[in-house]
């Protein structure tokens, strides 16, 4: 789908707007932070709390824990698209974070699995539901040619909070037990919430779907952002989500979707159990998660790297390739090596992983208008939460069954099944086009 005419409006390109974006963007950034740092302590304090039988968990109830906060997020991502069309992009950002920081306070005070699990299924509806409205931000506070790259800097955040969810597990848990790395991961909220919710803006598209054009333009003019005219006065408030099946799109989303499963199955699946497998291959717990940091470092360079390479070729094309490699670096994830080796086979393999997926994202923004990004965007998200919720479920099922050696095969098929679906939808996507022609 071709972006609205833009409007002559808001085209002001001076130092102040540049300033004024890059605090959105930060804002973004630092959210989505939080965001992965929620997302990965449950990973990262998963050894212990196996290793103590906290909460009387095994792999398997942990697998099935891990798919509750998935299946959260399913909710979330779904919802948080359409939610923000109605009620504004900024109170859906704040109400998500809200969310997923009480929800992982409420994690660490269970006293049960039951309770354990519920929290961690509410923080899931709290982390989904802002990533899109994040990358949505990104791509409209960000020039048209560098929106994919908008997209890697503000996922890098994601793999950062990754990053620093192990070291948190290793500097509290052994000493003060597991509970305080779900504490700790959610006190940094009280401090970015507020300024959040004095400098972030709502969205000048937004507002103007919503009819306030006066405001949406004022915006607009502040932060020299591109405002695109509505395509019409939307009474429909399910239009958003109907146009990704009008006129033969139905094919090209579903292809997105599946392409979306295969990332989220990898991304959740190898983020959540690395640690644990890598014990039970036996390597030391130490490198175990010191393996996750690399990984998501890895993730963090491959979030500039792909965003760079997208805006050149295309985030299409991206995808492609990256899934291919993904699949050749998760398989030799599970090949006996030196601790040395696979240290940098784990760092290309998060590189190429969360990337790729993140490519995903930027694929369908790009391909979608300003108006209908932020319901794309929560679909594909949604709808790869499927994957998010089977790759911890069958990762768990593999451990409890004793086959921790084929996992990171079964997780290297779906990188290829990814690779499929994306090449499917370039392909529905060039048959629509010549079709107009």
């Amino acid at each position: 789908m071709s972006s609205s005419a833009t409007s002559p409006l808001a085209q002001a390109t001076g130092p102040a707007s540049r300033r004024s974006r890059t605090v959105v963007i930060a804002l973004c950034w630092g959210l989505v932070l939080l965001d992965g740092i929620d997302t990965f302590i449950y990973g990262s304090v998963l050894p212990k709390m196996l290793g103590g039988h906290s909460l009387g968990l095994t792999p398997d109830t942990a697998g099935t824990i891990g798919s509750y906060a998935n299946f959260g997020m399913l909710l979330g991502t779904i919802l948080s698209g359409m939610a923000s069309n109605w009620i504004g992009r900024r109170v859906t950002v704040f109400v998500s974070v809200a969310i997923f920081t009480l929800a992982t306070l409420g994690t660490g005070w269970s006293q049960s699995s039951g309770q354990f699990g519920f929290f961690r299924f509410v923080c899931g509806f709290g982390l989904g539901a802002l990533l899109p409205i994040a990358i949505s931000y990104g791509m409209e506070f960000t020039s048209r040619g560098r929106r994919a790259l908008a997209t890697g800097i503000i996922m890098t955040a994601h793999q950062t909070g990754g990053a620093l969810a192990p070291l948190i597990a290793l500097w509290l848990v052994d000493d003060h037990g597991w509970r305080t790395a779900f504490i700790a991961s959610a006190l940094p909220a009280l401090i970015l919430l507020p300024i959040a919710f004095k400098l972030l803006p709502e969205s000048p598209t937004n507002l103007l779907t919503r009819g306030r054009r006066a405001d949406a333009e004022l915006l607009a003019t502040a932060y020299g952002t591109e405002l695109a005219e509505p395509k019409a006065d939307r009474k429909d408030k399910l239009d958003a989500l109907k146009n990704l099946f009008r006129n033969r799109q139905w094919s090209t989303t579903l292809c997105f979707w599946l392409t979306s499963f295969a990332g989220l199955l990898l991304v959740y699946g190898v983020g959540q159990w690395l640690p644990k497998i890598m014990v039970d291959l036996g390597y030391d717990t130490g490198d175990s998660l010191l393996f996750s940091t690399f990984l998501n470092v890895g993730g963090i360079c491959g979030m500039l790297i792909a965003g760079r390479t997208a805006d050149r070729i295309g985030p299409r094309k991206v995808v492609i390739a990256w899934f291919v490699l993904t699949s050749v670096f998760v398989y030799l994830m599970g090949v006996q090596m030196s601790v040395g080796l696979l240290y940098a086979v784990v760092f290309f393999a998060g590189l190429l992983l969360f990337s790729g997926q993140t490519m995903v994202y930027a694929t369908v923004g790009t391909h979608h208008n300003d108006e209908d990004r932020p319901t794309a965007l929560g679909w594909v998200s949604g709808m790869g939460r499927f994957g998010a919720i089977f790759g911890p479920w069958i990762g768990g099922a593999l451990l409890e069954a004793g086959h921790a050696d084929i996992g990171f095969t079964m997780y290297a098929c779906a990188a290829l099944f990814g690779a499929v679906m994306m090449t499917a939808a370039a392909l529905t996507i060039k048959a629509r086009t010549a079709a107009r022609v």
